[in-house]
């Protein structure tokens, strides 16, 4: 799913959504709110984000958001990666739907 289909399906799901270009961004953005959840696509220009993550977690408002990891590397090695960098969860894109309907239902409620 790519990150205006993505968007589009989490708004059509009464989700706000904020979008960051790059990891440096996401960081500066979850300095600046509070998210209930950071889907996070591992595979961004400058910093990648697994390092995104780890800093994220370094903030007080990022120690307990559940972060997700969001990549088209869907092996296990990667999952592992993703988890040990101090992701929540892990799901592969292109994301079906019904599965991402799924990772929401887990982490929000929704």
């Amino acid at each position: 799913m790519n990150r205006e289909i993505g968007a589009a399906t989490l708004a059509q799901a009464g989700i706000t959504v904020d979008c960051a270009s790059h990891g440096a961004e996401a960081v500066s953005m979850a300095e600046q709110a509070d998210y209930a959840l950071i889907l996070m696509d591992v595979h961004m220009p400058g910093m990648d984000g697994l390092e995104a993550t780890r800093r994220i977690r370094r903030l007080p408002r990022g120690a307990d958001v559940p972060i997700i990891a969001v990549t088209a590397s869907a092996f296990a090695e990667d999952e592992r990666r993703c988890l040990q960098a101090g992701m929540n969860d892990f799901i592969g894109k292109p994301a079906p739907p019904s599965q991402m309907q799924a990772l929401l239902q887990r982490w929000l409620g929704h």
